[in-house]
């Protein structure tokens, strides 16, 4: 995808969100594993209304990085980290699951560490609720926005910017 890019997707179920999302994962890693130029973590942002599809994406998202571990919506911790030891590449170290539904500020992230950790080329960093910190992320940021269609359908937008 390059930049200033946008592409839609409609998914109709759960599970077709669930394999967009790792097909996703996987195809950062392939595109990564060949000459990481990054300087920071790879970022993902995502918007959405509640019962949008984040978490449900964000599960299919670590089953393409192979990550075992279930995925549970860390809205009381406000951060996971997940250590990405079945790659064959070993492109990334960390997978970093961050929800920022219970922030009120973007500054309230920085106590955490999270300069840090997206400094780190290392890391892929997938935000839930990540308009809330929009002014504090670097602007190579994949942006995926979910839009309720009806009870099972979703429209997924992806861009970069």
């Amino acid at each position: 995808m390059s930049m200033k890019t946008k592409k839609n997707y409609l998914t109709f179920s759960p599970r077709q969100t669930l394999s967009l999302a790792e097909k996703l994962a996987r195809d950062i890693l392939r595109g990564e594993g060949k000459e990481n130029r990054r300087q920071k973590a790879f970022l993902v942002g995502l918007e959405g209304n509640l019962g949008g599809g984040k978490t449900t994406f964000l599960k299919g998202f670590a089953k393409g990085l192979r990550i075992k571990e279930r995925i549970l919506s860390p809205t009381f911790v406000i951060m996971r980290r997940f250590q990405l030891n079945n790659l064959t590449i070993k492109q990334f170290d960390n997978f970093y699951h961050i929800d920022c539904y219970r922030i009120e500020k973007p500054e309230e992230i920085l106590t955490l560490g999270f300069k840090k950790i997206i400094s780190d080329p290392k890391n892929i960093v997938c935000i839930e609720w990540a308009d809330k910190i929009k002014k504090i992320l670097p602007k190579e940021t994949l942006w995926i926005k979910f839009e309720i269609k009806n009870k099972n359908q979703r429209k997924i937008i992806f861009s970069l910017f």
